[in-house]
């Protein structure tokens, strides 16, 4: 089965949010942090993660795939190209394809899960 998901978020709005060091650690891991700590700009990042974040949520939940899923166990990492890929803690069985765009004030987040 192939389930979708997508999700827009303001740039600006994480940006607010990420000084915030409990946000910070509730929603993402310390890889992804690391990650996005590295950039000028690392809201830009996270608000990427973040969409991606809630692109996974919406296709796990909205198609009854499970009950509940936390952020922290949702990871957005990069490959060495810079490429995002998705792991998922506790869901082997999923495999998650994933596209992030920013530009100007939002980032969006597109996913395809394959079960």
């Amino acid at each position: 089965m192939i389930y979708i998901g997508t999700d827009i978020v303001s740039i600006d709005r994480i940006k607010k949010n990420v000084k915030d060091k409990k946000f910070l650690y509730k929603i993402f891991t310390d890889k992804e942090i690391e990650y996005c700590i590295l950039h000028t700009k690392p809201y830009i990042h996270f608000s990427g993660k973040y969409a991606a974040k809630e692109a996974v949520k919406k296709a796990l939940l909205g198609n009854k795939i499970v009950t509940h899923i936390s952020m922290i166990d949702i990871e957005v990492l990069n490959n060495p190209d810079k490429s995002p890929y998705i792991t998922l803690n506790n869901l082997n069985d999923i495999k998650c394809n994933v596209s992030i765009s920013h530009d100007g004030d939002y980032a969006i987040a597109f996913i395809i899960l394959e079960k």
